[in-house]
């Protein structure tokens, strides 16, 4: 550990609880998540992947965004809010964390670009071996005077690969194989992510809920500005290089569901630090509603738009 806050604490201790998460959450996670994406593969062929590989512009412009935007922005919001120095650690950690398994199932239901989300999943996991340690280092410097680094968290990030990626290439399998059965999976795959995304919220808010209570007026508003200037960013982005809706819509669940599981892990495992983890746990519990919000609007104005005779 780089120990950052090097206080002792007993089995029972409340940084245990506060950080450890929910047991169901941490169970469960994993296990739906695998099971949704296996389902999102069910909607995906090989042909999807080689369009967003013949258009590269959408990846270039989403990772441009993750890796070269929202850290300094990070940076911002902690020194317009005169964070905390280890509030601020953990919100350059959290940006320059790559983007949740979750961002997969939003866009799938706001009718986003599925292949191009998990494109980035992967791509964006394997840049942040490089990207994150050197952010998190940078801020360590600048917040804290220390020149410690950062190793990279390889373990974790082949954990996301394979929670995304595995599940979604057996689902396409079964799609070559059997197509109309995929067809058949497609109401109850949507009707079940629905319900995963809506228990997940609740397990979040529940897991962290004394975080985000104590510490909501430190961190809660530098988090939610984070997550709203993300999400925007990266959805404006799309739209502005005119990549076309449904990849604004990846773009933008893409890296505004950053993966504070992985930020959390890191600011207690590597840098040994409660106070680093509190921005990512409080994110975890923010992200959720607001892109479950989001999704809502954009299929509002999709459905408006449907209804709308061309004059």
């Amino acid at each position: 550990m780089l120990g950052l806050d090097r206080r002792r604490h007993d089995a029972s201790g409340r940084e245990g609880h506060t950080m450890g998460g929910n047991q169901l959450l941490t169970i469960f996670l994993p296990i739906a998540l695998a099971i949704v994406m296996a389902g999102l593969g069910l909607h995906l062929t090989l042909a999807d992947f080689r369009r967003v590989a013949k258009q590269p512009r959408a990846v270039i412009v989403a990772l441009a965004v993750q890796t070269l935007l929202l850290p300094p922005v990070a940076f911002g919001i902690a020194y317009v809010l005169n964070l905390p120095p280890e509030f601020a650690v953990g919100m350059v950690l959290l940006s320059a964390s790559p983007g949740g398994v979750t961002a997969n199932i939003f866009s799938h239901l706001a009718r986003g670009d599925v292949a191009l989300n998990v494109t980035l999943t992967a791509v964006n996991s394997l840049l942040a071996l490089v990207t994150l340690p050197l952010w998190t280092g940078l801020a360590l410097n600048v917040f804290l005077g220390s020149e410690n680094a950062v190793p990279p968290p390889l373990r974790k990030l082949v954990e996301v690969a394979v929670i995304a990626l595995v599940p979604v290439a057996l689902g396409m399998a079964l799609r070559a194989w059997k197509p109309k059965m995929a067809d058949a999976a497609e109401k109850p795959v949507r009707l079940l992510s629905t319900v995963v995304l809506a228990l997940l919220i609740v397990l979040a808010i529940a897991s962290e809920f004394s975080t985000l209570l104590e510490h909501v007026a430190a961190i809660g508003i530098a988090c939610l500005a984070f997550n709203l200037i993300s999400l925007f960013s990266g959805y404006l982005s799309g739209l502005v290089m005119k990549l076309g809706r449904p990849q604004a819509i990846a773009i933008g669940f893409e890296i505004s569901i950053h993966n504070s599981t992985l930020a959390i892990l890191l600011a207690l495992q590597v840098l040994g630090s409660e106070l680093v983890a509190i921005p990512p746990a409080v994110y975890a519990v923010l992200m959720y509603p607001v892109a479950a919000a989001f999704a809502f609007w954009l299929l509002r104005r999709q459905r408006k738009e449907a209804v709308t005779p061309v004059v």
